[in-house]
């Protein structure tokens, strides 16, 4: 059985024992999240009703691959160059 989740915008197709990074969520280490699906999918059968719930559980807090932003002015004499890691939470599903 496979779910259709949406977590900060962004849409996720997990499976039971799925382990995947998502957006810094508010939740302790250890924590279990309550996450509504959008569509369940159990073979053939596709159900889109939000009135499912996945449950996972939260691993770690880490940060994501340093992601370069650089900017130039050709014939200006700008350069800037900046780096940014986004916030990360690592979660398990432990039940659909």
């Amino acid at each position: 059985m496979q779910a259709l989740i949406k977590i900060s915008d962004k849409q996720y197709l997990v499976k039971q024992g799925d382990k995947l990074f998502v957006p810094r969520q508010k939740a302790e280490i250890g924590a279990t999240l309550e996450i509504a699906s959008m569509a369940t999918i159990d073979g053939e059968n596709t159900s889109l009703s939000s009135s499912g719930t996945i449950q996972a559980t939260v691993l770690e807090h880490v940060k994501d691959d340093k992601v370069v932003v650089f900017k130039k002015k050709r014939r200006k004499r700008y350069q800037s160059r900046n780096g940014h890691r986004q916030q990360m939470t690592r979660i398990e599903v432990v039940s659909i």
